[in-house]
């Protein structure tokens, strides 16, 4: 948890004193979803898939994540304020943190409607670890094409 804890607070770090326009501003090309709000917007939800739905078998209903309507919906954060994703964001972290603590590594899943429900506990915050890493990276260079801002915390 330790190391889980850490990617996710490089996460907030690395959106500190970015400007409004900045953290909703492409700075690729050919991926015009990758901006800092947009990818806090996916890990916010990314817990929330992982945790609440798959793990504990709650609803899909109403996450972006499983819209068929709209490609890439948990990445669309246009006009949501950068501090409201990042709050969002922490409060997620924070009820898939109590999940997390009330349950045995061993656990699996419960959501019946997707394979990867079945996963164990252990498997998915290994998965999230691996998650979070990976976008906290593409998060530091976002940063640093925006405004030069650069260093591992």
């Amino acid at each position: 948890m330790g190391w889980y804890d850490m990617q996710r607070a490089i996460v907030h770090y690395k959106c500190e004193g970015v400007s409004e326009a900045d953290a909703h501003r492409p700075v690729l090309p050919g991926s015009p979803l990758m901006t800092l709000a947009g990818l806090v917007s996916h890990l916010r939800w990314t817990e929330h898939t992982w945790f609440e739905v798959l793990f504990m078998g709650g609803s899909s209903e109403g996450q972006p994540q499983f819209s068929e309507d709209v490609e890439d919906a948990d990445m669309r954060a246009e006009g949501v304020p950068l501090a409201r994703l990042l709050d969002e964001y922490a409060e997620q972290c924070a009820a898939s943190d109590k999940i997390i603590a009330a349950y045995s590594l061993d656990d699996t899943g419960r959501h019946p409607g997707f394979p990867a429900g079945a996963a164990s506990l252990r498997w998915i915050v290994l998965h999230m670890v691996e998650e979070t890493a990976r976008h906290a990276g593409h998060l530091d260079v976002i940063r640093e094409l925006l405004d030069g801002h650069k260093g591992y915390y």
